[in-house]
């Protein structure tokens, strides 16, 4: 089954006001650039995004972010967006912060079918007491929001707190190679988030800086199957040029070793 759509604009074009969005990417690497730029000029708001970070400003789901489309957010990291939390504290945006290792797993139990698990994580805190501050009243202060208390069991005379597992309308990510059929690779850090938020879309559309043809791809190599894939965009050589990096760092060897400025 041939799952290639023509273009990015036509990829996005049905996905709803007030849809939920798995969205892959690791910092600013792997992140769908072009899909969220096309979801941009399409217009839809009121999104409900997971993803483990919200962007940067100008950059990844930041575009959304800054343009107030986004409703709410599901993430573990919230670094590098200062309009991320200009929006947070001052009550226009309701955020659930997961710890990154739950986060994955919830991304992954939802992809398998697997509605809810039990993990350490978070025991002892408000993440199992309740109480994090969702969404603060508008012009921020006190809490409008705030996240349950978890249910917990003990195992082995270990305390657990119970997670649920995530699905999602759409997903939205960015795949190293990919064929016609759906199956993706991914790259080093790009492969950390992408393939879990491909699961847990109900409706998954992957854009490939490669798009091999079926056959081309080494079964043993295939990162994610083309099961969890419904639409495939195949990138230009502009947009798979197109990545920025966060941090740079320029090394100078001297007569004592590397130094890092």
């Amino acid at each position: 089954m041939d799952k290639v759509i023509g273009s990015a604009v036509e990829a996005v074009a049905d996905i709803p006001d007030g849809a939920s969005l798995a969205v892959g990417g690791f910092g600013l690497s792997g992140v769908p650039e072009v899909l969220i730029r096309a979801l941009y000029a399409q217009g839809a708001g009121g999104l409900r995004v997971v993803s483990n970070n919200c962007g940067v400003d100008g950059r990844g789901l930041g575009v959304l972010l800054a343009a107030g489309r986004i409703a709410r957010v599901t993430g573990s990291y919230v670094g590098e967006n200062k309009e991320f939390a200009r929006q947070y504290l001052s009550g226009e945006l309701e955020v659930e912060l997961v710890p990154q290792g739950t986060l994955a797993e919830r991304l992954r139990a939802g992809g398998a079918g697997i509605p809810a698990f039990y993990t350490p994580a978070g025991v002892g805190t408000q993440v199992e007491r309740g109480g994090l501050p969702w969404r603060y009243a508008a012009g921020g202060g006190s809490v409008a929001v705030a996240s349950p208390a978890k249910e917990t069991r003990d195992f082995a005379d270990r305390r657990y707190v119970l997670e649920h597992g995530i699905t999602t309308d759409y997903a939205l990510v960015r795949a190293w190679r990919g064929d016609r059929h759906g199956n993706l690779r991914f790259r080093k850090a790009a492969g950390n988030f992408n393939p879990l938020a491909a699961m847990a879309g109900k409706v998954t559309v992957a854009e490939v800086e490669e798009l091999a043809e079926p056959g081309e791809l080494d079964p043993d190599e295939i990162h994610l199957p083309g099961i969890y894939v419904q639409r495939v965009v195949a990138l230009s050589a502009e947009e798979r040029a197109d990545k920025q990096i966060e941090h740079v760092r320029i090394s100078a060897t001297s007569t004592r070793g590397t130094v890092h400025t």
